[in-house]
């Protein structure tokens, strides 16, 4: 009988990794989380990373069970509408999907990434299934059908049941077990800072379509009096890094004419920050006691809060394989790739045609999308089947 070190190694501390080692070790198998990174902690968003992410119902469930949730509920802003506008026009379309169509709860909850961070990483200190080894990175993978080994930058070496790579969009342990990766480079940039509005935003999540890509306020808790919302503006890359030199004043004017005033009058509160908007499939997901997980796996534009919480349901696919075959089985591993490949596959197809929408200048292009979401948002059993669509409870 084989003896291993841990059951499970998982290269990678980021969110996805964080709740990857939540989740399996919550379920009693031992884990060993590693990143090159020392564990770092936040106790206000001031300077920390700017970003949100609205975790979906499925994600809020899986991190419930695995003991993270607790955490954030002081962080987290319920979104109990998604308002979509298209501002193209002379006459604007907006249609408010409402939760309360499918269930008593909101779609999700917007929460910073910080505080999220914060919660996982408390949670995987607080687990004794799961060993840390932060400042470490894995620079050798052996790959057996008995079972797998790394080797750590300290020359130390693990044997694992399985080897999860959950190290991001350009993962090196991807490299390393010799898989492709195929990539679409959108030319556009993300923009992210926090503005304040004299409007309450009501739990309702808006996201603006004209041209260039989707401008996006998401609810934030009230602070000093001041309602705020997250913004997530994306747009051509030339044009973003303009705006990233622009001074406060400049800077404001475009962001109020973007916003098509869904908010009133706006006033930006924090430092920009920008990301490159690319999306990228792996070739192929597994190998030998080996699977690709969240952005290793999958990368797609910020539209629709699908990123991580399609990440997280990599987690939950591995989770429920995980009780029902011997980890890191080819049965076990065959079957994670089967089906999180095509939910995959579908998503970022429906956010690559949304957002190649949004970037067309076209006129008839922009009023085909205009009756399209009047159309979706109209005819009933089409709304609900897609706001389910989007919570993960299908893949059509």
């Amino acid at each position: 009988m084989t003896l291993f070190d841990t059951d499970i190694v998982i290269a990678g501390a980021g969110p996805a990794g964080l709740a990857a080692a939540c989740v399996l070790g919550t379920e009693g198998h031992r884990v060993t989380l590693i990143d090159p990174a020392p564990p770092v902690t936040c106790e206000a968003d001031a300077g920390a990373d700017l970003r949100t992410t609205a975790l979906l119902q499925p994600a809020r469930d899986l991190l419930a069970t695995a003991g993270a949730w607790d955490g954030l509920t002081a962080s987290a802003t319920p979104l109990w509408t998604m308002r979509i506008v298209d501002a193209a026009g002379a006459a604007p379309v907006s249609r408010d999907f409402e939760a309360r169509d499918l269930s008593d709860r909101p779609f999700g909850w917007n929460v910073p990434n910080w505080a999220l961070r914060d919660a996982l990483l408390s949670r995987v200190m607080a687990l004794d299934t799961v060993e840390t080894r932060f400042g470490r990175s894995v620079t050798g993978l052996l790959q057996r059908t008995s079972g797998a080994r790394v080797t750590l930058s300290d020359g130390s070496r693990l044997t694992a049941r399985l080897v999860l790579a959950c190290d991001g969009k350009n993962s090196p342990l991807r490299r390393m077990a010799g898989i492709g990766v195929r990539r679409v480079d959108y030319g556009q940039t993300a923009l992210v800072f926090v503005v304040g509005h004299d409007l309450s935003h009501n739990d309702v999540s808006v996201e603006v379509h004209r041209t260039g890509g989707p401008f996006t306020l998401v609810p934030l808790p009230d602070r000093d009096g001041m309602h705020r919302s997250s913004v997530v503006w994306m747009d051509g890359a030339a044009q973003q890094a303009n705006r990233m030199s622009m001074d406060a004043e400049a800077f404001t004017a475009q962001v109020q004419d973007r916003s098509a005033d869904v908010m009133g009058p706006l006033r930006v509160l924090s430092d920009r920050a920008a990301w490159p908007i690319t999306s990228a499939l792996a070739e192929r997901w597994t190998g030998r006691r080996f699977a690709l997980v969240a952005e290793a796996a999958h990368a797609m534009p910020p539209i629709g809060a699908q990123g991580l919480n399609t990440s997280l349901k990599d987690v939950a696919a591995l989770r429920d394989l995980g009780g029902t075959s011997e980890i890191g089985s080819d049965g076990m591993l065959d079957a994670y790739a089967r089906s999180r490949r095509a939910d995959v596959a579908f998503r970022m197809a429906g956010i690559d045609l949304l957002n190649r929408s949004s970037i067309a200048g076209l006129a008839p292009v922009q009023a085909l999308r205009g009756k399209g979401l009047a159309l979706l948002h109209d005819l009933a059993p089409l709304r609900r089947a897609t706001m389910r669509l989007g919570l993960g409870s299908g893949t059509g």
